[in-house]
C-alpha cells in the first residue's frame, strides 16, 4: 500500500510594488475583498525570495502577475468570439506571439490588461538589480499575456 504524500496548499501572500502603476488591480482587489502588501523598497523582492525558501508553505505574488478566480465571473468566453479577438489584437499590434486571453472579468470598467508571470518579473528584477540592462529579459521566456474583459463594450465591440 503505497501512500500518497499530499503537499499542504500554499497560501498567496499578493504584493503592490508601485500604487500609482497598480492602482486598477488594486482596485479590482478591494472589490474583491483581499488584501496586498506593499512592498516598494530594493531588499523586499530578495527578502521575499528568503521567505519562500524557509517557509514552504508560503508564496508570494505581484498583484498584477495572473488574475485571481475572486476578478472572474462564472462562465467562459465564447471559443469562437476568444479565436477571433486574438487574431485581431494580434494582427494590430504586430505580435503574431502575443498570448492572448478573454475573461468575463466582474468589474465591467476595465477592457483589458496585461499580466507578466510572477517568476518571469523576478528575473526582470534581478537583472534590474544586477545591472544586467543590455540582457534582453525576453530570453527567460517572459510572456506578457494580454487579458480581454468580455464583459466590457469595448471589447464587445471590436468582436
Amino acid at each position: 500500500e503505497a501512500k500518497e504524500e499530499q503537499k499542504p496548499e500554499k497560501t498567496v501572500i499578493f504584493y503592490v510594488t508601485d500604487e500609482v502603476q497598480q492602482s486598477q488591480y488594486i482596485n479590482m482587489f478591494k472589490e474583491a475583498g483581499k488584501d496586498a502588501v506593499i512592498l516598494r523598497h530594493n531588499i523586499d523582492s530578495p527578502f521575499i525570495s528568503h521567505l519562500e525558501q524557509k517557509h514552504q508553505e508560503i508564496q508570494f505574488k505581484r498583484i498584477d502577475a495572473d488574475l485571481t478566480e475572486e476578478m472572474k465571473e462564472e462562465g467562459a468566453a465564447d471559443e469562437e468570439t476568444s479565436k477571433e479577438l486574438t487574431e485581431i489584437f494580434r494582427k494590430h499590434l504586430g505580435k503574431e506571439k502575443l498570448e492572448v486571453r478573454v475573461e468575463k472579468l466582474k468589474n465591467e470598467s476595465v477592457a483589458a490588461m496585461v499580466t507578466l508571470s510572477e517568476e518571469s518579473r523576478r528575473m526582470q528584477d534581478m537583472m534590474k538589480m544586477y545591472n544586467m540592462y543590455g540582457m534582453d529579459p525576453g530570453m527567460f521566456g517572459g510572456q506578457e499575456t494580454l487579458i480581454l474583459n468580455m464583459n466590457h463594450p469595448l471589447v464587445q465591440y471590436v468582436s
